[in-house]
């Protein structure tokens, strides 16, 4: 998540705090924030301020396009892409668009009244199921309080059979017993032992040094050869899932625009 004050230098705070969410909600937050098809509504409406709202609905974009196999909304530019998650989940109200600024909210609403589309979700995939729907509906919702959490996504009864099927074929903290018997972990969903520790963010004072830091993160990554979370190599499970392969549409660059 980005944030800029417009008070400070902008070349200094636009890498410093790309991740970091603005408790303040007096400060202005950068527009030019997340991937153009994942990005949340109130960002596209122009918001001065959001919250970690709108990495739930990235979320929500990332998990339709698993179901479906497809960008969830594909467009051309920011104000295309405004108006095809609104012929999905139909026209917000003004609640909806309380953060939205004042030539956003009249380009919505001069485009007539539209109703919810949310039976599409349901030809994404053939095994798409209600919890599914349920889940994505929760996650992409338009009013960004109203939107669910992460506690709230990791408690929904669809992640239930996903995580069952997990603990039980691909990861190693379960295991078998010399007598053959399953033992599972009593942890079914592990949590950071810390929590996650920005101060080396205050280094990077220029995009050169977030490349460089990046790129440094990614051979180690390599090198290591370490395999994410507790998921089993061997496992037959992963051996499918690895060799799967998902059809990637080719994506244009966000293209920012300002509402005034």
């Amino acid at each position: 998540m980005a944030t800029v004050n417009s008070h400070e230098t902008k070349s200094k705070f636009l890498f410093l705090n790309f991740r970091v969410e603005e408790p303040n909600k007096n400060q202005h937050m950068t527009q030019e924030v997340v991937t153009q098809y994942y990005r949340a509504p109130e960002i596209l409406m122009g918001a001065k301020h959001y919250t970690a709202s709108v990495d739930m609905w990235s979320v929500g974009c990332i998990f339709g396009e698993l179901l479906g196999r497809r960008i969830l909304f594909q467009a051309q530019s920011p104000i295309q892409q405004l108006e095809l998650i609104t012929d999905l989940l139909g026209t917000p109200s003004l609640s909806d668009m309380k953060f939205a600024c004042e030539a956003a909210k009249r380009h919505v609403l001069s485009r007539g009244s539209k109703p919810p589309s949310l039976s599409a979700l349901y030809t994404l995939s053939p095994s798409v199921t209600h919890e599914a729907v349920h889940l994505l509906c929760q996650m992409l919702t338009l009013d960004p309080d109203r939107r669910v959490n992460v506690t709230g996504a990791l408690n929904h009864p669809y992640l239930d059979e996903g995580r069952l099927r997990y603990h039980s074929c691909m990861c190693n903290c379960c295991h078998t017993s010399s007598s053959g018997m399953r033992q599972y972990s009593r942890k079914f969903e592990p949590t950071a032992e810390r929590p996650f520790d920005d101060d080396w963010e205050h280094e990077l004072t220029c995009i050169s040094k977030v490349k460089e830091r990046l790129h440094r993160f990614v051979l180690d990554q390599i090198k290591s050869n370490s395999v994410p979370l507790c998921i089993n190599p061997s496992s037959a499970a992963y051996k499918s899932f690895a060799s799967s392969s998902v059809a990637h549409p080719s994506e244009l660059p966000p293209s920012p625009h300002h509402w005034e």
